[in-house]
Order: structure tokens, then sequence, then C-alpha cells
């Protein structure tokens, strides 16, 4: 059974920067795709970046540059290092698992197994 647990949110500014975690149970790295999405109050959710079986990563234009995603398998967790954040940043972070499709690791779509979220607020 896939389980998917977040941590490290919390409270930043400005400019600083924070890494989540996300720890994996049940998950087949050869043949799942994992992400990380957000949705603040009011708004959609959205997805942020993908990182495909190969670790190959991807990412919405409105963090490339900013965010990494990154896996440790052995450690079974999922990473989201966030850098130069800005106040829109500030929403709950999900993580995000799914099978594998043949066109590969979407951004927004495919995803099945969900965390719980973990609060990421940027504020002065």
């Amino acid at each position: 059974q896939v389980h998917l647990v977040e941590s490290g949110g919390g409270s930043v500014q400005p400019g600083g920067s924070l890494t989540l975690s996300c720890a994996l149970s049940g998950v087949n790295y050869d043949t799942f795709c994992l992400s990380w999405f957000r949705q603040a109050p009011g708004k959609a959710r959205e997805g942020l970046g993908a990182i495909d079986t190969d670790d190959y990563t991807n990412y919405a234009d409105v963090v490339k540059g900013r965010f990494t995603i990154s896996k440790t398998n052995a450690a079974n967790t999922l990473y989201l290092r966030m850098n130069s954040l800005k106040a829109e940043d500030t929403a709950m972070y999900y993580c995000a698992a799914g099978v594998r499709r043949p066109f590969g690791c979407a951004i927004n779509v495919g995803y099945t197994f969900w965390g719980r979220g973990t609060q990421v607020t940027v504020t002065d």
C-alpha cells in the first residue's frame, strides 16, 4: 500500500529557503512518478514539478530555477528544496505518486496517491 507523509513546512521570511521532505512507503521507484503540488487558500491546486524513474525532473514555470525536486530511493524520501521564497509561495504543499505513463511524468496529471500536506508560510 502506497503511503506518503510530508514534513518540513514552517514559516520563513521572503528570500529564504526551506526543504520539504516526503516519506514514501509502498512506492516502486522503477514504475512510479513522484511530484509536488501546492494549494493556496481560494486557489486551485497547482503542480510544481515531477521526477521520473530515471531522476529526470521538470518544473512549472512559476518555480523553475527556484525549486528543486530530488529523491533518495534508499531512504525512501522525496525532497523539495525551495529557494528565494516569495509571499506568493505561501500554501499547503503536497507530495504525490502515480504509475508512470508511456509519455513520462507530467507535472499536473496522473497522480493517484497523496500525502496530507505541510504548510509553508512566507512572511516578514
